[in-house]
């Protein structure tokens, strides 16, 4: 793969794609992290996904790992393992590109198909995880300001969200700097959820992802 699409791509926005050898290389200075399956990771300028796709095939082989005799567990983890993976990305194509190569990772992984539930709630998962945006401004390309969600997984099926804006976020971690006035402060003194939803099934993501790809369609 070259490592760059063009020079006036280079000049007007510094893309240089990141070869998959330095990828693996500076994943394994977090190794541990990076094989966690509830490790949160952001890359800020995410590209077409190099670092996010083997940050994810890491995910997925520790649950195949600990969950594969289990197709349920398995499945589940896997999708929580995906929920972990957030970026954000100026360009695109780039982010349409970063968004297709991870669920094409997953659904290769578990075997899905493009019909099936769980390949519809990983896809509406990434569209609310891969932001068109700007890191630097933390605004959307539309301006709005960057909103991530916070997922985790109850059991049983059911995952929590919880929406928190970008902002917050850096602010709640300048706040808990060593040496900072705020350091003993708890998460909850420094900043709240923007939203918080009922627990949610894959069906429920799936029909989420239906209900995205409709307004688009409109």
């Amino acid at each position: 793969m070259s490592l760059i699409r063009s020079k006036d791509r280079v000049a007007d926005h510094g893309e240089v794609f990141t070869p998959a050898w330095i990828v693996e290389a500076m994943l394994d200075l977090v190794k541990a992290e990076s094989e966690r399956i509830d490790s949160r990771f952001l890359e800020p300028a995410c590209g077409s996904g190099n670092f996010l796709v083997k940050v994810l095939q890491r995910k997925l082989l520790a649950v195949e790992l600990k969950y594969g005799k289990n197709d349920f567990e398995k499945r589940h983890y896997a999708l929580l393992g995906l929920m972990c993976i957030y970026g954000i990305e100026l360009l695109a194509d780039n982010i349409d590109e970063c968004r297709a190569k991870v669920l094409s990772v997953f659904a290769e992984c578990l075997k899905l198909n493009d019909s099936e539930d769980l390949c519809g709630a990983a896809s509406y998962v990434l569209s609310q995880n891969l932001v068109h945006g700007d890191a630097l401004t933390m605004r959307t390309n539309n301006g709005d300001s960057i909103t991530f969600a916070e997922w985790g997984y109850l059991g049983k099926g059911k995952f929590q969200r919880r929406n928190f804006r970008l902002d917050d976020l850096t602010l709640s971690s300048a706040f808990n700097a060593e040496g900072s006035l705020f350091a003993q402060l708890g998460r909850h003194e420094l900043f709240t959820p923007t939203r918080s939803y009922p627990p949610m099934t894959v069906a429920d993501l799936a029909a989420a992802n239906h209900g995205e790809a409709s307004k688009e369609a409109v």
